[in-house]
């Protein structure tokens, strides 16, 4: 008998059953084996984080900072105050003064500015007014009609006492220029404070070019272009200074080898350069002495901080040795250790004239070998308020604005 071998015919339903055991079955075989990866995880958590010491390492790593880092520099990293983060100087626009830094973070982040003449960018040099004032500015009026018509040329910073809670109007250039400011006291190592304050604030706009120290009580004796002319093409800082051993204490031989033969005074009032400004505010050795040597007051460390410190960085070769704004000493009209007050009634164009020649100082302008030559004085104080007025009349014939 033949036999004849068949294959049997398999159904599409057994076919499927026999599928899908197999997706069940690694479906299982999947799952067990994440459920016992994640409990050897959990028993071995370096297993899953390689970079990890298991053991811990006797000497941990740094901490990463606690702020972002600044700019590269081979400076020192800036100074960071505990209370309140400073917002960094870079973001600031130009046309604001208003920050939160402190003393030691304003003086460090001026004295990262550039100290090079050149500049990549195209700019305008720009001069800066810095008024030292106790409150309002009196003359406000007269300066405003002296910067009308120059914008762009100037900037101006106020420093006032904190208690001032006044404004001049919006439409002044002096309107939001107040500089966040700390108490000054007369004859004291506040004021020197305030000054390097101001040409901290002052340095972080790179378009100002020249720094001019002003009062509340000063006037300008010509127009702002005779002024920022003479100014922005001098090649020499404007600095009094006069040779003398007068409050010297051997407290600056301990703390800086300063000797007595380098000691110096001069005049408050100051018209510098960029690279005299950087310098004022880059100080950390001579400053603390003068504030430990201002103890209990009194001490007139104004007349003596800068001429002393240019002196001692061998900086007088670059500076006139004389200032540009003029104060009456006259022993015949002054008051104790004030130099002479002008009222309303003794401004006249005689007056304005006499200063200018230097008649009233005893000077010989023409004498003058410096990039000022000619010229003996650009600004003028001490004057009062009920000067403001005859001022206002006589600028426009005789100071060349209004």
């Amino acid at each position: 008998m033949n036999v004849t071998n068949r294959a049997m015919p398999v159904s599409d339903s057994h076919i499927g059953g026999e599928k899908l055991l197999n997706v069940v079955t690694m479906l299982l075989l999947v799952s067990l084996g994440f459920v016992l990866g994640m409990t050897y995880s959990s028993k071995s958590p370096n297993f899953y984080l390689p970079f990890v010491a298991p053991l811990p390492s006797p000497t941990p790593p740094p901490l990463p900072p606690p702020f972002p880092p600044p700019p590269p520099s081979s400076s020192p990293p800036p100074p960071t105050n505990p209370q309140q983060q400073s917002v960094p100087i870079r973001s600031l626009a130009p046309s604001t003064v208003t920050h939160n830094m402190t003393d030691e973070e304003l003086m460090w982040w001026a004295s990262m500015t550039p100290k090079t003449q050149s500049s990549p960018y195209r700019r305008v040099p720009k001069v800066a007014f810095m008024f030292l004032a106790r409150g309002d500015l009196p003359l406000r009026p007269l300066w405003e009609k002296f910067f009308a018509g120059h914008e762009g040329l100037y900037s101006i910073y106020v420093h006032t006492d904190p208690s001032y809670t006044g404004s001049p109007p919006e439409d002044s250039v002096f309107y939001g220029r107040m500089i966040p400011s700390q108490k000054t006291t007369w004859g004291d190592i506040t004021l020197v404070a305030a000054e390097r304050r101001l040409l901290a604030n002052a340095l972080l706009d790179l378009s100002n070019e020249r720094f001019a120290l002003l009062s509340e009580s000063c006037i300008p004796l010509y127009n702002f272009t005779t002024i920022y002319t003479l100014l922005t093409n001098a090649n020499t800082s404007f600095v009094d200074v006069i040779v003398t051993t007068g409050r010297y204490m051997p407290l600056f031989l301990d703390r800086n080898n300063l000797t007595a033969s380098q000691w110096r005074k001069g005049a408050q009032w100051f018209e510098v350069d960029r690279a005299a400004a950087l310098e004022v505010v880059s100080d950390t050795a001579y400053f603390p002495t003068f504030q430990e040597r201002c103890v209990g007051g009194g001490c007139y460390m104004d007349e003596h901080y800068v001429p002393t410190l240019l002196n001692a960085l061998r900086w007088l070769p670059r500076n006139a040795n004389r200032t540009l704004t003029f104060a009456d000493w006259d022993r015949a009209r002054r008051t104790g250790p004030h130099p002479h007050t002008h009222r309303g009634e003794e401004v006249t164009a005689e007056l304005v004239g006499e200063i200018r020649s230097g008649e009233r100082s005893g000077a010989n302008c023409s004498a003058f070998e410096d990039d000022a030559k000619g010229v003996c004085f650009v600004f003028a104080r001490k004057f009062t308020p009920d000067t403001l007025e005859p001022l206002l009349r006589l600028a426009p014939k005789v100071m060349g604005f209004g």
